[in-house]
């Protein structure tokens, strides 16, 4: 792996004549149910009628070529399977970049031409049951295997299709393993289990990309066995490890504009499904009203994803958000201000040996203010060394989540 700025070489993966791959994917299409299970026989016919024999890795290693092709992300696939990469962004056919242990660097992957990357990305999007054409050239979808697409047709997109997937993986942090990790300061522990235990209501802030999801797939491990979760989600990007999770999945309207459902209409669905928690994976809309709504009519423990720069700029998301629902500022700091329990957000280090490096920066606490407001106050701040100091929300939060202060 080279410098931040150099290229890396990909991981290896076997080439494979057209004519085979040709030939494969002839077969599929004369089979209703393509299943990969299939696939070792097909290509090892499709060898023999090229006049090609292979051992058994060999044989195994096309196999898996002709799977990236055909059902995967083809030239992308190896990245994808790497577990240390998070997104593997596509800026034209030769100018592709991934995150990998939290840097960004090019990557030496040749896509062929630009009709190339185009058709990859309409393949993808049909993998997703979605559309990408001149009528729809934009698309953003979850994959069969969870990674989120991304995809933004020319000339929207000037030159080539741009692609965005984001690996979602297969399981979820424990919080101890986010505190072997830094990503949480060990002293932090016993309070990020007072706010599950306690039932507070959680906001998880930051940036794109810092770590909300991560951090609260932890927190729902933490929630006891004996608890119903319902998960909304727009992509279903949260794995959660916990016995007894219902997700919903929001749907875009088709073609002619019909048979949408929204977040809103799935968290309004989610407070008739007996949950003990109500969990939103992002709170991006008019949602917010639903979700602020449920948090003060007895459904304590719930928790949200929120888009914020800082915990003090949460209170300016929330009433932008909220805005887009037709409730105006004083409203939304009445319920939000008796709604949310405690705010966690989280940040990457941009700089320094610890590039990458997604954390928890700041516990913060909500109150109102005297012109109608909301502002979040510093209950717990973290320096980007670990160190912890207490800031003048600790008391209300040590006794809300009934950690000593």
């Amino acid at each position: 792996m080279t410098g931040l700025l150099g290229r890396s070489a990909a991981p290896a993966r076997r080439s494979v004549p057209d004519e085979v791959v040709a030939h494969v994917r002839d077969a599929l299409r004369t089979r209703p149910h393509p299943a990969v299970d299939g696939l070792p026989a097909l290509v090892d016919a499709a060898l023999r009628a090229h006049g090609t024999l292979l051992g058994p890795e060999p044989l195994a290693a096309t196999v898996r070529a002709v799977a990236d092709t055909l059902l995967g992300a083809g030239p992308l696939q190896p990245w994808l399977d790497d577990p240390a990469v998070t997104d593997v962004l596509v800026n034209g056919a030769r100018d592709v970049w991934v995150e990998r242990d939290g840097a960004l660097r090019r990557v030496d992957v040749d896509l062929g031409t630009p009709a190339d990357v185009r058709a990859l990305a309409v393949r993808l999007a049909s993998a997703a049951g979605r559309r990408l054409d001149d009528a729809a050239p934009t698309v953003d979808a979850r994959l069969p295997d969870g990674t989120r697409l991304h995809a933004v047709l020319p000339p929207l997109a000037e030159g080539c299709t741009v692609m965005s997937l984001r690996v979602v993986r297969p399981r979820a942090f424990t919080l101890a393993e986010l505190v072997a990790a830094g990503a949480v300061p060990p002293t932090l522990e016993p309070v990020l289990r007072g706010i599950v235990t306690s039932r507070a209501n959680v906001l998880v802030s930051g940036a794109t990309g810092a770590g909300k999801t991560t951090l609260l797939a932890a927190l729902l491990s933490l929630v006891p066995h004996d608890e119903r979760v319902v998960l909304v989600e727009e992509a279903g990007e949260l794995v959660a490890d916990h016995p007894h999770v219902v997700r919903l999945t929001s749907r875009p309207p088709n073609v002619d504009g019909a048979g949408g459902v929204d977040l809103a209409d799935l968290v309004r669905q989610a407070l008739r499904m007996r949950p003990d928690r109500i969990v939103l994976g992002e709170c991006r809309g008019a949602e917010v009203r639903e979700v602020l709504a449920a948090l003060n009519t007895g459904h304590e423990g719930g928790c949200a994803t929120l888009h914020a720069n800082t915990a003090a700029d949460v209170p300016a998301r929330l009433e932008a958000l909220a805005a887009l629902a037709g409730m105006d500022r004083a409203a939304v700091a009445a319920q939000a201000a008796s709604a949310v329990d405690a705010v966690l957000h989280v940040r990457r280090v941009r700089h320094g040996p610890d590039a990458g490096r997604r954390h928890l920066a700041e516990i913060g606490v909500v109150e109102r203010v005297g012109d109608g407001g909301l502002r979040v106050v510093t209950a717990v701040a973290v320096a980007e060394d670990g160190r912890v100091r207490p800031g003048e929300g600790w008391a209300r939060l040590a006794a809300r989540t009934e950690v000593g202060a």
